[in-house]
């Protein structure tokens, strides 16, 4: 078969398959944002690539604008009382929710690992019978993608030498395995390379970072030694904090490979590629 006429069928299976798949959804979803707080003060382009693809898709996007932080940064850092609140509050935000889409992977992690702990902590019944209730219908971005919807094809276009960084929420806490992966094999134009060692961590860690520089650092090195093995243009991943991490070093290096959210690579198109 001739490279055209197996891309042709390629493309005919992958819309059918897309075709089938919509056709046994009860109805397009009303997906509600919860753009984390890090992602809304440093990396806004981010929320706006979400809703790009996702109303490309069909989909109706919420956002709540009464949310704030998840709390994962106060459980973390041992202010364990004064993140109750935030659970709350992300509750009250968001239990009416059809599904809730979050670009990333470890405020996801930090609501599946710790969220119905912290409510029985407080002690509020209903409290713990909203989160249990609610938690099933909390996303990382790429999982509702291809977990969720079904979807390996978005139609994206981005026509970049592109690697991708598995961030450690992703690869151990979510289980996204090759998720994102399929997405972007499937990006029109994309030349996607393979990055040595893929599972092994960026060294940030959130103030693991701050806490234990010299590891850090040493990982952070690594890390960045891959990416520009793969001579690729720029380092994509689910997590935002992970890629200012890994930015930070690229920039200061002056390699000239940037880096850029899952999300963003995904709402390019041909009209208006990113």
């Amino acid at each position: 078969m001739a490279y055209h006429d197996w891309d042709v069928s390629n493309r005919v299976r992958n819309y059918f398959r897309n075709f089938f798949v919509d056709a046994t959804q009860e109805h397009r979803l009303r997906v509600s944002l919860f753009i984390t707080c890090y992602n809304d003060t440093l990396f806004p382009d981010t929320g706006k690539a979400v809703v790009q693809v996702l109303e490309r898709l069909g989909h109706t996007v919420v956002f709540p604008a009464g949310q704030t932080c998840c709390g994962q940064m106060h459980w973390n850092t041992g202010y364990q009382e004064e993140a109750l609140p935030l659970l709350a509050r992300f509750v009250s935000q968001f239990k009416d929710a059809e599904a809730v889409v979050i670009p990333s992977s470890s405020c996801v992690a930090m609501m599946r690992e710790h969220y119905l702990k912290m409510a029985e902590k407080i002690g509020d019944k209903q409290l713990i019978a909203d989160v249990e209730d609610l938690l099933p219908r909390v996303w990382e971005f790429s999982e509702f993608l291809t977990k969720k919807l079904g979807l390996t094809d978005v139609g994206a276009y981005f026509p970049h030498r592109v690697t991708y960084h598995a961030s450690c929420h992703g690869l151990r806490s979510l289980g996204l395995g090759d998720g994102p992966v399929t997405l972007l094999r499937s990006v029109k134009g994309i030349q996607l390379v393979e990055i040595k060692n893929l599972e092994q961590c960026c060294g940030f860690g959130g103030t693991f970072a701050v806490k234990n520089a010299e590891v850090s650092s040493a990982m952070l090195g690594e890390k960045v030694q891959a990416i520009l093995n793969t001579q690729a243009e720029l380092c994509t991943a689910c997590d935002n904090s992970c890629l200012m991490h890994i930015e930070g070093a690229l920039h200061r290096q002056r390699t000239g490979v940037k880096t850029l959210h899952l999300a963003e690579v995904l709402a390019g198109t041909e009209s208006g590629a990113r």
